[in-house]
């Protein structure tokens, strides 16, 4: 897998660099996100909830909760207690104030720590979500040997990652708004000129569809599925333990 760094001329590692990333965008992303997605990302949360919900876990885990976005929704399920996890502490205060505003503190919890080293037990929740945030880990493998750790056994992982469309003529659309047009948006909206060139050029060469089911597999997942939404801009991806 090709690795890309936010900032090329960067010493920094891809854990720190996207750290540093996210904290400078952390104001603008929910607005911009709308717009790039034209919205449609919140469909596709949706549906992560509704495969969720259907598990009836009592605790859920969601990784790279940014601006808790998914973790506000997964409130919608019976979970009695909701952690969401990040490294960006601008990304989770801008998510603190949301979950303060719709009076869900006693219910989500946000923690600043590492998805490739986390502070929980094994074992420990029953559902395990990650939205747009696995082609951000440093190492994927061990991004998802420590979530496979501390996901209980018959528990439920979703994640939610972009992918390449393989169809025309949407392969031939989605390479021409990646490339061109998204980053022109992120650098007309965004302070951080590389931000959404680096979210751009990360989609492009993640491993999608068989070859990220193939890696769950490896680690130990099973029941290993992929749902691919809008003509396979994005994916839905569902296994267990």
């Amino acid at each position: 897998m090709i690795e890309t760094k936010p900032y090329k001329n960067n010493t920094q590692g891809k854990k720190e660099q996207v750290t540093q990333m996210f904290d400078t965008i952390s104001k603008d992303y929910d607005g911009l996100n709308r717009v790039i997605s034209f919205g449609i990302d919140i469909k596709w949360r949706k549906k992560v909830v509704e495969i969720v919900k259907q598990t009836n876990p009592e605790t859920i885990l969601d990784i790279a909760t940014g601006t808790a976005d998914l973790a506000i929704n997964l409130a919608e399920t019976k979970a009695t207690k909701i952690v969401g996890l990040d490294i960006s502490s601008g990304m989770l205060e801008i998510g603190k104030e949301k979950i303060k505003k719709k009076a869900l503190d006693f219910k989500i919890e946000m923690l600043l720590a590492d998805s490739e080293n986390m502070p929980f037990q094994d074992n420990s929740f029953d559902a395990i979500t990650v939205a747009f945030g696995i082609r951000n880990f440093e190492s994927l493998k061990n991004g998802l040997k420590e979530i496979y750790r501390v996901l209980k056994p018959n528990g439920t992982f979703v994640i939610l990652e972009t992918s390449v469309p393989t169809k025309t003529p949407f392969k031939q659309g989605y390479k021409l708004y990646s490339q061109y047009i998204l980053p022109v948006i992120g650098n007309l909206f965004s302070k951080d000129k590389n931000a959404y060139r680096y979210l751009s050029e990360s989609a492009s060469v993640f491993p999608y569809g068989e070859a990220l089911n193939n890696i769950l597999r490896e680690i130990g997942f099973i029941d290993v599925t992929d749902f691919p939404q809008t003509f396979g801009v994005a994916t839905i991806y569902k296994s267990s333990k």
